[in-house]
């Protein structure tokens, strides 16, 4: 089965969980025997061998990933040096054109794929053009949806379209969990039998295992003197929900002092939040660290005795099942996707600011609480593996490629 593959972003240049789910995706499906082209709207090293990884543009790669799926204001910068300001809509426009004119230089490229899968809104307009030109079948993955990313709310109408206009001319639609399914059919008036829920997953053999010390030396020493830690990893945006968890935080801390929120990422809420925290009188309890990498972001999980996920609206969820990786309990809104696949966790609605507080701070009183959480969480996430994944999207590559309907 040869895909040609439209994606936004892959690890290590990845600003999220978006390029990591496609990494791991694409690691299975080749391993099940699928000869994957990768087309990326930057130029960078990746040393991945088990596909192709294409640059549809020659730019620098550092200028593409510090928008992450935002639209923030940034530079493409051209082949000979030259530079120029563009919003994420421009940029997405040149990845179009460019993915439209590598397709146009290989003759017979119709011969040469079986079916074209594209990755989230970013990519959906170029792999529309190439269906057009090819006359492939074509995929369509949603890892979110644009009213996610909003926190509920309409969003950004351009993005809406561009995401309608996928589903109606793809040939088949994946989506990452049921609730993005159910998001998708009710805000897109699309048949739910359309739509193909493949959950994301974990690839246990890529988990690497932590040191003996943490490199977070402060909190490991406040820990021995019976302090707790809550972490978060992820982007500090409205979907994710900080602030509602700061306001938890709030009443956690009033019944148990000793208890540090640590807050891992980056976004356009950082600011926000930090004064928001000074403001409720939490600040000295709460530790921003912006976005890590390496063993700082495994640490980040590691040093925690609970993980907090409380997003608005979360498509699927990639950092719970990290964080049960690297030996933390959970606790994630019923918003979620991967609140399908894990059911030894703590549930709350992402708006309840009281019983998330009565949650985190349960947690923090009573250690075998979180012992037996994380352990029942283990059992079930040692029994995941991306190969399902694959296996799946193989029976929707095949019915299709084949003429078939899935």
């Amino acid at each position: 089965m040869k895909v040609l593959m439209l994606g936004w972003e892959l690890p290590p240049h990845n600003s999220g969980g978006l390029g990591v789910a496609c990494y791991q995706l694409c690691k299975a499906l080749a391993k099940n025997g699928a000869d994957i082209e990768f087309v990326v709207p930057y130029r960078a090293e990746h040393n991945i061998g088990f596909m192709k990884v294409t640059a549809a543009l020659p730019q620098n790669v550092a200028q593409v990933i510090s928008s992450g799926i935002a639209y923030d204001s940034y530079k493409y910068v051209y082949a000979d040096g030259r530079e120029e300001a563009v919003g994420i809509f421009s940029q997405q426009k040149f990845y179009e054109t460019a993915v439209s004119q590598l397709a146009k230089k290989r003759t017979d490229i119709q011969n040469q794929f079986d079916v074209i899968h594209a990755h989230d809104w970013l990519t959906f307009r170029a792999a529309l053009r190439l269906k057009q030109q090819t006359g492939l079948p074509l995929i369509v993955h949603f890892h979110s949806v644009e009213r996610d990313r909003a926190g509920g709310n309409a969003g950004n109408m351009l993005v809406r379209e561009i995401e309608y206009m996928a589903i109606q001319m793809a040939d088949r639609v994946i989506a990452v969990s049921q609730h993005t399914k159910d998001m998708l059919v009710a805000d897109y008036d699309v048949p739910a039998d359309k739509i193909e829920v493949v959950h994301n997953s974990v690839d246990k053999e890529a988990v690497e295992p932590l040191d003996q010390t943490n490199a977070y030396h402060y909190l490991s020493a406040l820990k021995t003197q019976g302090y707790r830690v809550v972490a978060n990893v992820g982007r500090l945006t409205l979907q994710k929900n900080l602030v509602n968890l700061l306001y938890a935080a709030k009443e956690v801390i009033a019944r148990q002092p000793k208890t540090i929120f640590l807050i891992v990422g980056s976004g356009e809420q950082y600011f926000e939040l930090i004064t928001l925290a000074a403001d409720l009188g939490i600040a000295k309890n709460v530790i921003f660290t912006a976005f890590q990498r390496g063993k700082n972001w495994r640490d980040s999980y590691a040093i925690a005795d609970l993980f907090v996920m409380p997003s608005i609206s979360e498509p699927f969820g990639l950092t719970a099942l990290e964080a049960i990786g690297y030996g933390t309990p959970v606790l994630i809104s019923r918003q979620s996707g991967v609140a399908e696949i894990i059911k030894n966790c703590l549930k709350v609605d992402f708006w309840d600011v009281h019983e998330m507080a009565n949650q985190i701070t349960a947690v923090m009183q009573s250690n075998v609480l979180r012992d037996t959480l994380h352990a029942n969480a283990y059992q079930e996430y040692d029994k995941l593996t991306w190969n399902t994944s694959a296996r799946s999207l193989f029976n929707v590559y095949e019915a299709h490629a084949l003429g078939g309907i899935a």
